[in-house]
């Protein structure tokens, strides 16, 4: 399989992307999900979410003081 960045994978492999995505490469082609879940359900007036690349994780923290979490309701992935 031949990955958007040119490199090529074997059959039966995978890999994680810069971006997070979780890929498998298969005889039909290459399929890639997200391997993060996006916060939904927090006061967005109120805070802000932050995506950390080298973890692939969001936190939710507030807009005026980045120390302080805030509360998430539900995840999405």
């Amino acid at each position: 399989c031949l990955d958007s960045n040119g490199k090529v994978h074997e059959f039966s492999s995978k890999w994680r992307t810069e971006d997070c995505h979780d890929c498998f490469c298969h005889r039909d082609g290459i399929e890639c999900c997200s391997s993060f879940a996006t916060p939904v359900g927090y006061d967005e007036k109120k805070c802000v979410k932050i995506f950390n690349k080298e973890t692939c994780t969001y936190k939710v923290v507030e807009k005026h003081d980045s120390s302080k979490e805030c509360p998430v309701h539900g995840w999405v992935g």
